[in-house]
């Protein structure tokens, strides 16, 4: 970006990133239904990767809890986490690092032992970091195989099925995108597609033969999706990640992929700027929803409060009478 983008996103963007943050870090997402993209994906998807690319941190596998990952590009050199539970509006637990290589296991450290997908709080990383993209994303819990399963499924549709959901389907290219399990679910809270960004990973694990398929997802034709797809090369687990001009060089040297990568749907620097220009677009697009939502609930609080009658009466006297009908309320 270039100082007056950087200016412009400063003055106008970001505010609204922060807003529904702030939104999140004081526990009404409880009672409301705050805009975000939630990251879904079948076991060994790819998604862990993804996220890492985007943020820098090693994040635990196989996690069976939601993880909201806020990232904030800034203009200090060094790198800064910090890892948080909230619980009713309350930080109940916190850490930080200025070692990406830690995120792992202190998110293990700071997790309740019994946070998952049932718990009423929730658990964020922050990060700070001239190398991140301006972005919060919520990733959802991988499918697994196992019985388990279904209590995540479950989790999954209630939450992206919410209007004010861009949902983030991360699938493997070397698989059938039409079986995957996270595929159908964003199908089924997505009828048309209007909410929902594919993203393939392990590019460069695709067949010769598979390779015309892929463009072909890419570019929409298979199973079309408003917002199209993204392709990514399957990136190194270990950290710091796979160099990105490593990951470009494979993309522009590619027969096929070449076209993609010129269309700005391939490589993982491309999909940071597609999600940072979606997530304030779609925040601002919510915001009149969100609030009708407030407005509502204000009013039915004042009603309900109406029921009380007025404050308690200064007088010893009186006191035992009101808290007796009250009570009775």
């Amino acid at each position: 970006m270039n100082n007056t983008l950087n200016e412009h996103y400063e003055e106008k963007v970001r505010p609204c990133i922060d807003l529904i943050d702030s939104l999140r870090s004081l526990g009404v997402e409880q009672d409301l239904t705050l805009p975000a993209i939630a990251v879904i994906g079948d076991q060994s998807s790819g998604k862990s990767s993804v996220l890492e690319a985007l943020s820098g941190a090693a994040l635990p596998r196989g996690r069976k809890y939601p993880l909201v990952v806020k990232m904030r590009r800034t203009k200090e050199e060094s790198w800064c986490g910090k890892v948080t539970y909230h619980k009713k509006g309350e930080i109940i637990q916190q850490k930080m690092t200025n070692n990406p290589v830690d995120v792992e296991k202190i998110i293990k450290e700071v997790k309740p032992w019994n946070y998952s997908v049932t718990s009423e709080g929730f658990l964020c990383l922050d990060i700070a970091s001239p190398k991140v993209p301006d972005l919060t994303l919520v990733d959802l819990p991988s499918i697994p195989i196992e019985p388990s399963a279904d209590q995540i499924t479950s989790f999954l549709k209630s939450w992206i099925k919410k209007k004010c959901i861009l949902i983030l389907v991360v699938a493997p290219c070397d698989v059938d995108i039409t079986r995957m399990q996270s595929m159908k679910i964003a199908k089924e809270a997505d009828p048309n597609g209007l909410r929902t960004l594919g993203i393939l990973t392990k590019a460069d694990l695709v067949d010769k033969q598979g390779e015309n398929v892929i463009v072909d997802i890419v570019q929409n034709k298979v199973v079309p999706l408003k917002k199209g797809y993204m392709i990514v090369r399957c990136l190194d687990t270990s950290l710091p990640p796979m160099p990105v001009k490593s990951e470009k060089a494979f993309f522009r040297d590619h027969a096929l992929f070449k076209t993609l990568y010129d269309d700005g749907n391939a490589a993982i620097a491309k999909l940071a700027d597609r999600l940072t220009v979606e997530l304030p677009r779609h925040i601002e697009k919510c915001l009149p929803t969100l609030k009708e939502e407030i407005q509502k609930g204000l009013l039915e609080d004042s009603i309900e409060l109406k029921r009380y009658g007025n404050s308690p009466p200064s007088e010893a006297a009186g006191r035992l009478t009101f808290l007796t009908d009250v009570s009775a309320l």
